[in-house]
């Protein structure tokens, strides 16, 4: 997979410890999912796992709980769409910040399919998010390949801080889950500080044709792993 330039002074691997790195993980995937009610039900797993992390990871993902749990569903979950699904630079799709809707996103989820499936995991059930979406690639991280899941985070940090910022702009409730994981990375450099202005200025870009946008021309669900390091949290999106 292509490296981008400015990556050259990342740290190539975490500083955290497996089982942190892996329940944080885990735990922001769960709470970046859409809102339904099997994920809702996870909400007390993620708050007793919240609850053993280091508290610099916790703090992020317990306030986010407290706010969360006390919504009605419905509420909540108008407005995981009105965040997410309406808003062009709070997209979950990594690929979407640098590619949009242009013909080089094609290669680029091409490319999220061709990683999982050298870590030895198949995409498969056509209903599924496509391969870029950040809760399956942290569910992969948490539970498959470590190293793959943060190469491809790093590859597409510049992108995340843009979810990050337009989040802080929104004021919006999940920018604690994200504050999260960005925990869990390398701090950004000074240029990807210039990417990320020029980003926030211009936005993913658009194009009128290049690939089908359907969530379902690729396919990311992946298929059962061996399970991680227990830590008392059941898992999500991967069956």
């Amino acid at each position: 997979m292509k490296t981008l330039r400015w990556q050259r002074h990342r740290r190539r691997t975490a500083e955290l410890p497996d089982d942190v790195l892996t329940a944080t993980w885990q735990a922001v995937s769960v709470l970046l999912e859409y809102p339904d009610v099997q994920a809702v039900q996870q909400f007390s797993a993620v708050r007793g796992v919240a609850e053993q992390l280091p508290p610099q990871l916790g703090r992020h993902l317990l306030g986010f709980l407290d706010d969360a749990e006390h919504l009605p569903l419905p509420e909540l979950q108008a407005d995981y769409v009105d965040t997410f699904d309406v808003t062009r630079k709070c997209s979950l799709h990594l690929t979407y910040f640098t590619s949009g809707d242009t013909r080089r996103r094609g290669v680029a989820l091409v490319e999220f399919k061709q990683a999982y499936r050298h870590a030895g995991v198949e995409l498969t059930d056509e209903s599924s998010e496509l391969p870029d979406f950040l809760p399956v690639l942290l569910e992969f991280g948490a539970f498959t390949d470590r190293d793959t899941a943060w190469k491809l985070l790093n590859a597409h940090r510049v992108g995340l801080e843009l979810l990050h910022a337009a989040l802080v702009r929104r004021e919006s409730r999940w920018l604690p889950v994200v504050d999260a994981l960005r925990e869990t990375l390398p701090s950004l450099g000074d240029d990807d500080e210039v990417a990320l202005r020029q980003l926030i200025a211009s936005g993913p870009p658009s194009e009128d044709v290049g690939i089908d946008s359907s969530p379902y021309s690729l396919d990311p669900r992946l298929n059962p792993q061996p399970d991680p390091i227990d830590l008392g949290m059941p898992t999500t999106g991967v069956s």
